[in-house]
């Protein structure tokens, strides 16, 4: 960023910031008694973008054949007033907001699901929040009607769960957080990072030149990164694990298996947003969610092969916490 731009982006941060503070101060002073209800859809356009090429997508649909692992259930949390009407509906997909490649604002497919399922519901808050979606592609894509088709097919799930796999929620609200240290691979060294720092690749060239004011500032570059990892049990029917990063749809998969007293639903992109997240087999694999994506992020290394352990460990100490 050239100073305008981080001034612009600074100024931007300042208002958020207190419209998020606005926004949770007219929460408590409109708080309502509730009644909730959960249910698990379906929605099938997010394809695994590692093991299938964009445009065999549609051919091997067709066949039943898609690779790699997918996560297709869609979450749903339905909220009704004390008038038993509706007043918001949550929903959760893991699947990148990347249908279209264009640089104007638009919510893409999730925002074009909320639209739809507002459209259906009047009076009610449509609330999207993102799955375990950093490997997973909406396929075909790059079209605008595309996007609509997957918003309304997100809608299409979400009103057959409303019409017949709702089950009310009851019990407290219990909410875990906390932070570990997930370490990085081998840290490159001053000379490594004073050699990229002349790279043809703005990208990499622009990385070592971070690295370099960081080693100046702190000393050194540090080996580990604090990863927030957070868990709300709702009721007796919901584990919601919530995890920062990009993260690979393996996480979301491995959690629902072990994670077996409850529903589990796990996010991502929450907290922070330091990296992609991949599994160990995703990191083992390299490309570009495993290794090269860093660069873009401006981290140091890969992350070590040690991630996913950490990680489900740290859910799986949160989760028997709150039994």
């Amino acid at each position: 960023f050239d100073d305008q731009q981080k001034k612009l982006v600074g100024d931007y941060t300042d208002k958020l910031e207190l419209k998020i503070l606005k926004t949770v101060g007219a929460a408590i002073t409109n708080i309502e008694p509730v009644t909730l209800f959960e249910g698990i859809g379906q929605a099938d356009f997010a394809v695994n973008r590692r093991n299938n090429s964009e445009k065999d997508v549609p051919e091997l649909r067709k066949k039943k054949s898609l690779k790699g692992p997918i996560d297709h259930e869609l979450p749903v949390l339905l909220i009704k007033d004390q008038a038993k009407d509706l007043k918001a509906i949550l929903f959760g997909y893991a699947c990148h907001a990347t249908t279209l490649s264009f640089y104007k604002w638009s919510g893409d497919w999730p925002g074009f699901a909320q639209l739809e399922i507002e459209k259906r519901h009047p009076g009610t808050v449509a609330i999207f929040w993102a799955g375990c979606g950093a490997d997973q592609n909406p396929l075909p894509r790059r079209k605008v009607e595309l996007a609509e088709n997957y918003g309304k097919r997100i809608a299409d799930g979400v009103d057959k769960i409303l019409k017949s796999g709702l089950k009310p929620v009851a019990g407290n609200l219990e909410a875990k957080y906390e932070e570990i240290d997930i370490p990085f691979d081998d840290l490159p060294s001053k000379k490594r990072i004073t050699t990229d720092t002349k790279s043809s690749n703005r990208y990499i060239a622009s990385r070592a030149k971070h690295l370099l004011r960081k080693i100046e500032t702190d000393g050194s570059l540090k080996a580990t990164y604090p990863y927030p990892v957070q868990l709300w049990r709702i009721g007796e029917q919901i584990t919601f694990v919530i995890l920062g990063g990009e993260v690979t749809v393996d996480y979301s998969i491995r959690l629902k298996n072990q994670l077996t007293r409850t529903n589990v639903w796990v996010a991502g992109y929450a907290n922070d947003v330091m990296a992609y997240i991949p599994s160990r087999r995703v990191l083992l694999e390299g490309g570009y969610e495993g290794d090269t994506s860093m660069i873009y992020y401006g981290l140091p290394s890969k992350w070590s092969a040690e991630i996913e352990e950490r990680i489900v460990a740290a859910v799986q100490k949160l989760a028997s916490e709150s039994q």
